[in-house]
């Protein structure tokens, strides 16, 4: 069996091995990372070989720091780097040079149809009738997206979202609220199969998505990184948080929103942020919780979108594509019939 797993901001990490008799056995350690002493590959080597193919990540990564020297230097990948791609090879995860990846960034529709769209899509993804997929979002309106299981009174003051013009809906995907101003923030969406994340942990999975975009935003000066659970930050504060949903035949959607151009007061009048959640994030300032993609690069939203594009393609060879009519057919039946009723907006009151 093969593994690999390309640990974010840091180096890929290969294995390989056999099972026999539910035991680990011939596993061997390479990549690009760097070890010292040269002795501590062996070590590696002997400590994995013999444990049952059925353990956890964690069992994996305790037995290998446990068998690294005195003073070993592991610089580039982690026991846990190394745990995860064990636990890919057994999985029989894929890599993303293993599909014809398809890049949208199509015509602008309504926060509730971009809602529909990603859950039309990655069920199609789920089933083999679409290639794994990066969609860029366009829209003209303004909405707060609340996440599935947070309650609506909570999170959104009403007036204040009628007062500056918020569409108010709610994703199929967990995670906290999102204010969507019009032009101000950069969000995409990943439908992708579930084998791409095959053998990590959810959170473990949450940046291994997302490092194409760290690498975009570092290209353009911005020394950013992923903070877990979910977020995307820099020295200068939150730039964008992630949200996933899995679905039971085999897809996955990713999607992330980043901010370009955010307006923080207007921020606290529509969404219900109160002071225990700022006080918990070490922020004094409601404006500064969420630092623009604009003042950090000083480019347009167009332009910033185009390095991504260019990036992603560049990594995994992506190709341009558009949403079908039988997929926007889809996703409008979805519209009506979920996305914007009572029953779904306000499923947590």
């Amino acid at each position: 069996m093969h593994g690999e797993y390309k640990v974010p901001g840091g180096k890929l990490v290969v294995v390989d091995l056999d099972v026999v008799d539910n035991k680990i056995t011939n596993f061997r350690l390479a990549g690009d990372f760097f070890l010292e002493p040269d002795e501590a590959l062996e070590a590696i080597n002997a400590a994995v070989n013999g444990l049952p193919a059925n353990s956890d990540a964690a069992t994996y990564a305790a037995a290998v720091r446990a068998a690294l020297p005195e003073g070993a230097t592991l610089l580039g990948f982690s026991p846990e780097g190394v745990a995860v791609a064990i636990r890919r090879s057994l999985a029989h995860a894929s890599e993303w040079k293993d599909y014809d990846w398809k890049i949208i960034h199509s015509k602008a529709v309504s926060p509730a149809m971009h809602l529909a769209l990603d859950e039309v899509l990655t069920t199609e993804v789920g089933e083999g009738l679409r290639q794994p997929t990066l969609r860029i979002w366009e829209w003209d309106e303004s909405a707060v997206v609340i996440g599935s299981f947070q309650s609506l009174k909570n999170e959104v003051d009403p007036e204040g979202a009628a007062k500056f013009g918020f569409d108010v809906v709610r994703r199929i995907s967990g995670g906290g609220a999102m204010m969507m101003e019009k032009g101000s923030v950069i969000t995409y969406s990943l439908y992708v199969p579930a084998e791409l994340v095959q053998g990590m942990s959810f959170a473990d999975s949450y940046a291994y998505l997302d490092e194409w975009v760290i690498l975009t935003l570092k290209s353009l000066g911005i020394d950013a990184s992923y903070q877990p659970l979910n977020d995307i930050t820099s020295p200068k504060g939150k730039i964008g948080g992630a949200a996933q949903k899995r679905f039971g035949n085999g897809g996955v959607l990713h999607h992330v929103t980043m901010s370009y151009d955010m307006d923080g007061e207007v921020m606290v009048q529509v969404l219900r942020i109160g002071r225990e959640k700022l006080s918990d994030k070490g922020i004094t300032s409601a404006a500064k919780r969420v630092d623009p993609l604009k003042s950090q690069t000083g480019l347009s939203r167009a332009e910033i979108i185009e390095r991504m594009k260019q990036t992603f393609t560049e990594l995994y060879g992506a190709t341009p594509d558009d949403i079908t009519d039988s997929e926007y057919k889809a996703a409008e039946a979805l519209v009506e019939s979920k996305f914007t009723t009572p029953e779904w907006i306000a499923r947590v009151p």
